[in-house]
């Protein structure tokens, strides 16, 4: 046994599942002689809804952590070099993946019938924000333990400056003057620029396919619940004429023994009648042979 499985074991684990295998783990490192490792795993503590939804996200779909960890770079990139313009872009795709993976969260949590409120989906969505905002949130977050939800830094929405980040707004439209004769040329790209650039572009592709495939994903799962449905109504539909046949059977089982019972008499009264005719025919041959003897001595 060893922390870090102990780790992915509990925290996949819903929330009240997860204190009494925790003090079982800990109990077992004990008996193995290890009371460092059982007073960390005691140390544990139990996953609010949120955070354990967030860490069932991660669990089940490990290829959504790539494109919202892309995109909070974008974001911070674009907090310390781009013009607010730009950055109101990252923070409209921000606000489209944030809503689609908290939505996922909570139909995940649904589907292991663990209900998810308003209150805790906002935490679920808090917890996203903080992974665009912060490194180290982003990596919590990526190792599937979490037992309280993350908090973004104060300031950082992705629409407007965090700490220390400097935005440069959006330059006012203004009447451009008459081109001259000959345009000179525009200054090339410099490296830095173009690395920005090309970085802000991955991240607008991962969030964009990110979100496309949180979009499926909520097809998929609005298709398999109607499916659920149906196949439910169909069972349910099924049990109740099994049912009436169970109930059928047993009220031709109870006529087939009253039926028997009859029979059974019917023969007996059959057998008893059949030996009241052979004594009657004994006794009537009795008869008859005396009758005969006494007129044959007259």
């Amino acid at each position: 046994m060893d922390l870090e499985s102990t780790l992915d074991e509990l925290y996949a684990l819903r929330p009240h599942e997860f204190t009494a295998v925790r003090n079982q783990r800990a109990a077992e490192a004990r008996r193995a002689g290890d009371r460092e490792l059982a007073e960390r795993i005691r140390a544990l503590r139990r996953p609010t809804v949120s955070a354990w939804a967030g860490n069932m996200l991660v669990r089940r779909e490990p290829d959504k952590v790539r494109p919202l960890i892309s995109l909070g770079e974008g974001l911070r990139e674009a907090h310390r070099n781009l013009d607010g313009e730009q950055l109101r872009e990252l923070g409209r795709q921000q606000h489209l993946l944030v809503g689609a993976l908290a939505r996922e969260a909570r139909q995940l949590a649904a589907e292991e019938g663990q209900s998810v409120g308003e209150a805790a989906f906002h935490e679920i969505e808090a917890t996203l924000h903080a992974v665009l905002a912060d490194p180290e949130a982003a990596r919590q977050w990526a190792a599937g333990h979490l037992d309280r939800p993350l908090n973004a830094p104060v300031g950082f929405t992705g629409l407007e400056a965090g700490a220390g980040a400097t935005v440069r707004p959006a330059r006012p439209a203004r009447r451009e003057p008459e081109p001259p004769p000959k345009s000179p040329p525009e200054p090339e790209e410099d490296a830095g620029a173009r690395r920005r650039r090309e970085k802000l572009d991955r991240a607008r592709q991962d969030a964009e396919e990110a979100e496309r495939q949180a979009r499926e994903r909520e097809q998929a799962h609005k298709e398999a619940s109607a499916a659920l449905e149906r196949s439910q109504a169909a069972l349910d539909g099924i049990s109740e004429r099994v049912a009436a046949l169970a109930q059928e059977l047993e009220e031709a089982r109870e006529r087939q023994r009253q039926t028997e019972r009859e029979h059974r008499d019917a023969r007996e009264e059959a057998a008893r009648a059949s030996r009241a005719a052979r004594d009657a025919r004994r006794r009537a041959d009795k008869a008859a042979t005396v009758v005969g003897r006494s007129g044959a001595g007259a």
